[in-house]
């Protein structure tokens, strides 16, 4: 990416579902699905990285301590986004890789394939409906090119600890993503731990997308592992050299959120790097190249 090009934010000027029922464009836009779910249209293609686009949480724990019911509604309904090429699932928690959300989705766009971990291989075929040869497995270190003009490396995630299956496969993913007009790199959910900048540094990123809901003994202790900080996201941003940083992973779920005017004092104070609170309402844009 150009030293002057940076990410802009854009209030969409009609809804998010007539954006993803037309053809994507040139250029490189984001735009947030809620959580840790987003469309990345770049140079013409369209990803999806872990969306939750249904109520299937507030269904499972309907009853419970956390129910789980939505604090936002979904932007769009999964069935709704269209011209997708390439959906990818960070790891198999539902709200990154949901049944209700990917049967439709990769229904609507036929041609589409998923990447996922290679430790989630038998979740994913059963949550996404799809043949074996629309899936696209991978663990921490490969590299992919699924796409003309598209790498896509997975990194390791904690969440919030280092899980590997049997076979040594890590259940949770990040994913460096270079579009060939900016590298991205979405880390799924994760915290920090030793290594993880020097590996995310080696893919030299543009622009980072990073859970900051954060993590308290008392989730963490009942089941609901936790994620990066705000300042603890701002920190390894720094570290990495990234323009841009993207705040996500807030405001969906009451019991495991974020101050949204916390991130956007940040973002305010901040000089060096350019920090983004991820809205449905708004889209990403890379300008100044």
């Amino acid at each position: 990416m150009s030293p002057a090009a940076r990410l802009r934010e854009t209030d969409l000027d009609r809804p998010l579902v007539e954006t993803l029922e037309r053809r994507p464009a040139g250029g490189l836009r984001l735009y947030w699905l809620g959580q840790a779910g987003f469309v990345i249209d770049c140079g013409g293609k369209r990803l999806v990285i872990d969306p939750y686009l249904s109520n299937s949480l507030a269904e499972k724990y309907r009853g419970t301590a956390r129910p789980h019911i939505r604090m936002m509604p979904p932007p769009v309904a999964p069935d709704e986004c269209a011209f997708v090429d390439l959906v990818l699932c960070t790891h198999a928690h539902t709200d990154h890789m949901d049944a209700d959300t990917l049967k439709p989705l990769m229904a609507r766009n036929p041609a589409a394939r998923l990447i996922a971990p290679r430790a989630a291989q038998a979740q994913t075929t059963l949550r996404s409906g799809i043949a074996d040869d629309r899936l696209i497995l991978t663990d921490a270190g490969e590299t992919l090119q699924p796409l003309d003009g598209l790498s896509i490396t997975a990194t390791r995630s904690a969440h919030e600890t280092i899980e590997t299956d049997e076979k040594g496969c890590h259940r949770f993913l990040g994913y460096g993503i270079d579009t060939g007009l900016a590298r991205l790199w979405h880390s799924g959910d994760c915290v920090p731990f030793a290594g993880l900048e020097q590996e995310v540094r080696a893919l030299s990123p543009d622009i980072c997308l990073l859970p900051v809901n954060g993590r308290t003994p008392e989730l963490s202790d009942n089941g609901v592992p936790g994620n990066f900080s705000l300042e603890e996201a701002i920190a390894l941003s720094r570290a990495l050299g990234v323009s841009d940083m993207i705040a996500h992973h807030y405001g969906l779920f009451d019991f495991n959120t974020a101050d949204p005017h916390a991130i956007d004092v940040a973002a305010r104070s901040e000089r060096l790097l350019h920090i983004h609170r991820a809205k449905t309402h708004v889209a990403l844009a890379l300008v100044g190249q």
